[in-house]
């Protein structure tokens, strides 16, 4: 399908953002972390817009044509490709946080099976770990990250909701796991943004390795 741009978007620029998320995409899915068209991710284009991968594409196998173009509230623009229908939370990344320009959602098994055995407990707190200083705005181990993890639903307002009551509540948010989905995580540019999901993931299976050894 073809995408046709608003005035105030090149295509050089839509070009740009469409080529990170598909290169970032197919090394991902290398990792075995989008199985089965699974996991959705997105750039910030200006102000008003975002690119984002079009639903239900083999995340393995993205190029330009795979990627669309979407307001701030998660509609379609010049376009009839369906975004992702996790949409919605994308673009609260972007409303709710200016500075941030890039969101990727996975679904390894690690954080598939993290986010079942937290769910009752709502969060994964993380503390004394070394590669917490990978997420922007941690300097030490000696520190506790919060990842929440919320119930799933298949009501995307649900889940905005949920996320900005934790923001309201005045809590820090770096990312978060959705229970037996997987996790959202985001940064200023796809490098930031690559670098949390790789420190989760790896954290995360940490946290999983030490259940596992003192049962």
């Amino acid at each position: 399908m073809s995408q046709v741009l608003p005035a105030t978007i090149t295509a050089e620029q839509f070009a740009a953002r469409a080529d990170a998320i598909a290169e970032a995409a197919r090394e991902l899915a290398q990792l075995g972390w989008t199985p089965a068209t699974s996991s959705n991710f997105s750039m910030r284009v200006d102000d008003a817009h975002a690119a984002i991968t079009i639903s239900g594409r083999d995340k393995g196998k993205l190029g330009r044509a795979d990627i669309m173009l979407v307001d701030l509230e998660g509609k379609a623009v010049g376009t009839e490709a369906r975004p992702s229908a996790e949409t919605e939370l994308h673009t609260q990344v972007y409303r709710r946080w200016p500075a941030m320009n890039a969101v990727l959602h996975t679904h390894s098994r690690t954080q598939s099976v993290a986010s079942r055995l937290f769910a009752k407990a709502g969060v994964i707190r993380l503390e004394g770990w070394e590669l917490q200083k990978a997420i922007s705005g941690y300097t030490t181990h000696e520190s506790v990250l919060e990842i929440p993890v919320f119930p799933n639903t298949q009501q995307m307002p649900e889940l905005v909701a949920q996320v900005d009551a934790w923001l309201d509540a005045g809590k820090p948010l770096h990312a978060y796991l959705i229970d037996g989905h997987g996790i959202y995580t985001w940064g200023r540019d796809m490098a930031e943004t690559r670098r949390h999901l790789e420190a989760l993931e790896f954290l995360l299976g940490c946290e999983l390795d030490l259940r596992r050894l003192s049962a």
